[in-house]
């Protein structure tokens, strides 16, 4: 069996920046198994896979070399990218269906933009398994369902860290953001997510649904624009809407063609 593949660098406007993933269009779904096993051969952080359903909506999943995910912002863009630019999509916004709902996806040249659910954090008491993994301690602590969020008082110590990642596979949640007020931008932040197999993802969508709705609160704006300080950097242009976060990136293609399984 021959599938067409694209590789998509997200959330930047040049090649090796951002983030990279892998966009498999199927025309019916796979096994879980095999999904899986491609994704593992890819070794991108993200691999999705989509099924047309109809003019402007498809089923979407999104799964690491380990696991599938229930979220993810960079290949979800990454998708996009693909229907608008390579398979002629011209209607927009795009809804793709996901375990975490309906996601609408529109063609805003030469961004994309994303219209994610906000996942706001709350005051949490750090464990001795996060602090340790860290290195440093953050300023301000909080914590979502699946996710720390670590606040730090510059962009030099997010920078900075050095975190031991083999002493934070223990974390629960095992998804870890590091943040920090920008100092070209709103903020700044890093990401760790040990749980999903993936040591520092380059620029993450979904962490911005918590980044997001926190760093509006502080600031007290609404608009905000964020990088991700990984080796790779990402940008993204965001706002917050009620329960809803809007993020908005660029995308850059590196690589099509066709795999054999």
């Amino acid at each position: 069996m021959n599938l067409p593949i694209y590789w998509i660098d997200a959330f930047t406007d040049r090649p090796f920046g951002g983030n990279p993933a892998a966009v498999i269009p199927l025309g019916s779904w796979l096994e879980d198994a095999l999904l899986q096993r491609i994704a593992n051969e890819n070794g991108l952080s993200e691999t999705a896979y989509f099924v047309r359903t109809g003019p402007a909506r498809a089923d979407l999943r999104w799964f690491t070399p380990a696991v599938e995910v229930d979220l993810c912002g960079h290949a979800t863009l990454a998708t996009a990218h693909v229907l608008f630019n390579e398979l002629g999509q011209l209607e927009s916004p795009v809804v793709f269906d996901t375990r975490s709902g309906p996601l609408s996806v529109s063609s805003r040249d030469p961004l994309i933009e994303l219209d994610f659910p906000a996942r706001p954090a709350g005051p949490a008491e750090p464990t001795d398994v996060l602090l340790r993994g860290l290195g440093a301690r953050p300023a301000q602590v909080l914590k979502s369902e699946r996710m720390w969020l670590c606040v730090y008082g510059t962009a030099d110590e997010v920078i900075g860290l050095a975190p031991d990642h083999a002493a934070l596979a223990p974390a629960t949640p095992g998804r870890i953001i590091v943040s920090a007020p920008g100092k070209d931008c709103d903020f700044v932040s890093r990401f760790f997510a040990p749980d999903a197999g993936i040591a520092e993802d380059p620029v993450t969508g979904s962490a911005h649904c918590t980044l997001v709705p926190y760093w509006a609160d502080r600031l007290g704006k609404a608009k905000l624009h964020a990088r991700q300080l990984s080796r790779r950097g990402g940008e993204l242009w965001c706002e917050l809407d009620g329960d809803r976060v809007r993020m908005a990136g660029r995308a850059a293609p590196y690589l099509k063609g066709r795999i054999t399984v």
